[in-house]
């Protein structure tokens, strides 16, 4: 999409116009942000760099008048034996008072490590026409270049805003392990009302979302010398019935259906559980017995599933397979738990949705409702009691998140900026505000 957006129903007010100019002759500040973001390695595993990502951005918001906060998770919370993570956990809170109602705006910081397959360089920013490749563009730094591209449009132009902008930057959400949103959340961190950045450049309300967890099944067998086997237990061999188990339970797990509203290209097929073999690994040699066998298990539930339940059943499927055979026993290790979403609607979705109407030019009409087998970390803010969360963000389904040479284009940065910047501003769509903060904004 080029071009002004098709602004229908909602205009802009003159100083929110002001401000969209000074946005647009800003897009090679915005650029320059990108590139400086993606340029810190976050990936998780193992996130070693949170520290150097949180003194990025003290060093590019100081200058717009936020003070900072640095809130580090206990490594109780999220250190495991299998050593998948390394380094703090530090999470920023940005904040710039003035005596407004409060929007805290919400960005995880790590991104999945950029594994084989890319044809640029991952964490260096590629334009190539309209499109920025690197890793993190649209997943999502890409949505923190957009937000400062706001910020500064909004000082640059002097906009009387309607909110407090309190930017969370938050670690942990590709792994699960202990989410740093989580862990604001529940020591009373998260204020206001909260946008979360971690969806997609479409018309979407947000229905919802499906819980996930990661399981690591370890099998015992006994260490031996392949030539002279005797009194050795081949945990590769032992472990075959468990696979067979957890095949059976995928199907079994896989006719379960959610009522969440599937997203549009599923077309008439419905959202429903899901189980995945993830990994599997045992051995190093030729000449020697295995001495253990590991299964990653990923377990996609639905809202109205239990994880209690969905975790009960894959030990004791596994169990079950296991007994009577040559296993010597195993163990289960769970690595990373995001808790469902459900019903994450409030009294600000209908503003922030006029607002993405004016930033990308959608239509009313074009919004739909629907929920993903995807998961998110916002699972645990509900869970500290904070129901109502916005939605909005860069993906789209051929941007390659998560896969090689992931990629945003300058005009879904630029028209996310600008959601951002209407949806802070104090003069656009006033009737939308809930009237319990009208009372409160100068």
């Amino acid at each position: 999409m080029s071009g002004r957006p098709d602004i229908g129903a909602n205009p802009a007010p003159a100083p929110l116009e002001t401000a969209f100019a000074h946005l647009s002759r800003d897009e090679n500040g915005a650029l320059a942000d990108l590139a400086r973001l993606i340029a810190v390695d976050t990936s998780f595993p193992p996130g070693r760099n949170y520290l150097a990502f949180a003194d990025l951005l003290e060093r590019m918001l100081a200058p717009h008048g936020f003070a900072f906060r640095r809130v580090t998770v206990p490594p109780a919370l999220w250190r495991s034996s299998e050593g998948e993570a390394e380094g703090e956990r530090v999470n920023l809170i940005a904040e710039r008072r003035r005596g407004r109602p409060v929007c805290s705006l919400y960005f995880h910081v790590d991104t999945v490590p950029a594994d084989a397959g890319w044809t640029r360089p991952p964490h260096q920013l590629t334009r190539e026409g309209n499109r920025l490749f690197g890793r993190g563009t649209a997943d999502m730094k890409g949505t923190i270049a957009a937000a400062l591209l706001a910020l500064r449009a909004a000082d640059a132009a002097e906009l009387p805003l309607a909110y407090d902008p309190v930017l969370l930057f938050c670690t942990d959400e590709e792994g699960g392990l202990y989410p740093g949103i989580r862990y604001l959340a529940e020591q009373g961190l998260v204020q206001g009302h909260l946008l979360n950045f971690n969806g997609g450049a479409v018309p979407r309300v947000w229905a919802g979302c499906f819980g996930s967890f990661d399981l690591l099944i370890r099998i015992r067998g006994r260490a031996a010398h392949s030539g002279d086997p005797a009194g050795g237990v081949n945990a590769i061999e032992a472990a075959l019935p468990a696979l067979n188990a957890l095949s059976a339970l995928r199907t079994r797990v896989m006719t379960r259906r959610s009522a969440l509203p599937a997203p549009p290209h599923y077309g008439d097929r419905p959202l429903t559980s899901l189980l995945t073999v993830a990994a599997a690994h045992g051995g190093r040699k030729g000449s020697a017995l295995p001495a253990s066998f590991e299964i990653l298990v990923n377990r996609r539930y639905a809202p109205e599933e239990r994880f209690e339940d969905a975790l009960r059943e894959i030990e004791d499927s596994v169990a079950n397979a296991l007994r009577g055979g040559s296993a010597l026993g195993f163990e289960t290790r769970l690595l990373g738990h995001l808790a469902p979403v459900h019903d994450p609607m409030g009294p600000h979705w209908p503003r922030w949705q006029a607002a993405l109407s004016l930033g990308f030019g959608y239509p009313a009409n074009a919004f739909r409702a629907w929920g993903s087998s995807t998961s998110s970390d916002m699972g645990w803010v509900q869970q500290a009691g904070i129901r109502e969360l916005l939605l909005g963000g860069l993906a789209r389904p051929d941007n390659n998140v998560h896969a090689a040479d992931e990629y945003t284009t300058i005009e879904d940065l630029t028209a996310l900026a600008r959601g951002i910047l209407a949806y802070l501003a104090a003069d656009f769509a006033t009737a939308l505000i809930p009237k319990e903060e009208k009372g409160s904004m100068t």
